[in-house]
């Protein structure tokens, strides 16, 4: 793992501090809820320092660093589609996009999630991605229909590994087919870690797994080594 470290190496179950320098604890010492450290920022170089070392942001005012034990991922080659959403799918009922409208997806996530309002998408957490999108690392999904934006999906891909961040729908499936579709286009892609972080009802029902932290983590290093890329523009549509 590419986790560099402080002065000290801490003790499990108290979350570090961190300031300017640009570092992270072990994950290994996170708090038995997933905390791992308090502070920084949300500039680009910590933000990759954090997923390259199996951590995530999830709060501000301070930003906190979660490394939960277990993680849930969806295994690449093991999405459950259920029949209902499969016949939905073959309808081709939107147009599917990538990277066309990322700011509006991270929007919609924030306003318009899964699980209603994600209060932690706030504008910090929304600037932040923004600038991870324009530096090439967080791509958006988006499936549109007459035109208008009805679900997406964003994440950060860093090497073989793909971070799903949040989703979101505005009719029905559109959020359940932008899952679909960019879980294909991962494995086309050469991506070897779907990371979701936590499992919600949706994702659960799609095949998501959990696994323990070391598990990840080992997983976690072997798909850094993989040069996968998720697009080859900053935009792309219609996709196939």
């Amino acid at each position: 793992m590419n986790c560099e470290r402080g002065e000290g190496h801490g003790q499990r179950g108290r979350p570090q501090g961190l300031g300017a320098p640009l570092w992270f604890p072990d994950p290994s010492l996170a708090r038995e809820d997933g905390l791992v450290a308090v502070g920084g920022d949300l500039s680009v170089p910590r933000l990759l320092l954090a997923y390259r070392s199996g951590l995530f942001p999830w709060t501000e005012r301070p930003f906190t660093w979660w490394s939960p034990h277990p993680r849930a991922i969806i295994e690449l080659e093991a999405l459950h589609v259920p029949r209902s959403l499969r016949q939905f799918l073959a309808r081709e009922p939107f147009e599917i996009t990538v990277n066309r409208a990322f700011p509006e997806v991270i929007a919609a996530c924030a306003t318009e999630g899964g699980r209603g309002r994600q209060r932690w998408i706030t504008p910090a957490f929304i600037a932040a991605y923004t600038e991870l999108h324009r530096a090439g690392h967080a791509h958006s999904l988006e499936c549109w229909a007459d035109g208008r934006l009805v679900g997406g999906i964003y994440g950060v891909a860093v090497g073989g590994l793909f971070a799903g961040e949040s989703m979101f729908h505005r009719v029905s499936n559109a959020s359940k087919v932008a899952l679909v579709q960019l879980v294909g286009r991962l494995r086309e892609r050469g991506f070897r870690l779907f990371d979701i972080q936590m499992v919600t009802p949706v994702t659960q029902q799609m095949g998501a797994v959990q696994l323990p932290r070391d598990e990840y983590l080992r997983r976690l290093r072997l798909a850094l080594e993989v040069p996968a890329r998720f697009a080859d523009a900053a935009a792309e549509s219609p996709e196939s």
